[in-house]
């Protein structure tokens, strides 16, 4: 897929059997896989974090252009994860440049990123539940946009459809990763070196449970 390209419709009776009857969550279940997967490559997920973290702290000194710089970095940076997660779970062998392939889906990745965070936000100002509701809901879009190649609004709506049917469960899942990744910041900032790449194996191992992978090449 082009940087650039908007991604491609797919057909949604591919993900009736979620949204209609259903699947089964289990989060502890993930997080252990993801830490697991996160052992068994420890140099190279430490190293991206880092990068990552390089990038951030750029960013952030340079002001209005760095927040806007850091706003169109920040999907494909973060899809990186996912895409290392998915080649690991698939036998793939892990190449330190497969947590940049991200870049290779940078248009619908950003267009979902700008959309859900202007929607969720919207939610948020609103009446707080509705944003949260959103924010949850639209855990899965990264992971469609990279397996499914997926245009971003489509890849948001599957998403929260999908998690609809077990909202709460994700819900707790979801805040389970963000507590892991809290005592990571609490622990001197160093502990995000682990809880980031941790944690984001565990969503797309949970997105692997529940959608299963489509592709083989990310």
């Amino acid at each position: 897929m082009a940087s650039f390209d908007f991604g491609q419709k797919v057909d949604p009776s591919m993900f009736e059997h979620l949204t209609g009857n259903g699947y089964q969550v289990n989060a502890s279940n993930y997080v252990q896989q993801g830490w697991e997967m996160f052992r068994e490559h420890v140099g190279e997920f430490i190293g991206f974090t880092l990068i990552i973290l390089a990038v951030s702290i750029a960013g952030a000194k340079m002001e209005a252009f760095g927040s806007l710089l850091l706003s169109a970095l920040a999907a494909p940076l973060y899809a990186g994860y996912s895409i290392a997660a998915f080649r690991i779970m698939t036998g793939q062998q892990l190449q330190f440049s497969d947590f940049f392939k991200g870049f290779n889906y940078f248009l619908p990745l950003f267009l979902a990123g700008l959309a859900s965070g202007i929607i969720v936000s919207v939610g948020f100002f609103l009446l707080v539940i509705p944003g949260i509701y959103l924010a949850v809901g639209y855990m899965l879009t990264t992971f469609f946009i990279i397996d499914h190649r997926m245009e971003f609004w489509q890849a948001m709506e599957t998403s929260r459809k999908i998690v609809t049917k077990q909202w709460l469960a994700i819900f707790i899942f979801a805040l389970l990763l963000f507590v892991i990744n809290l005592l990571g910041i609490l622990a001197l900032g160093v502990g995000i070196l682990v809880t980031a790449p941790v944690t984001s194996c565990a969503a797309a191992i949970a997105y692997k449970e529940i959608v299963g992978l489509n592709s083989t090449e990310w």
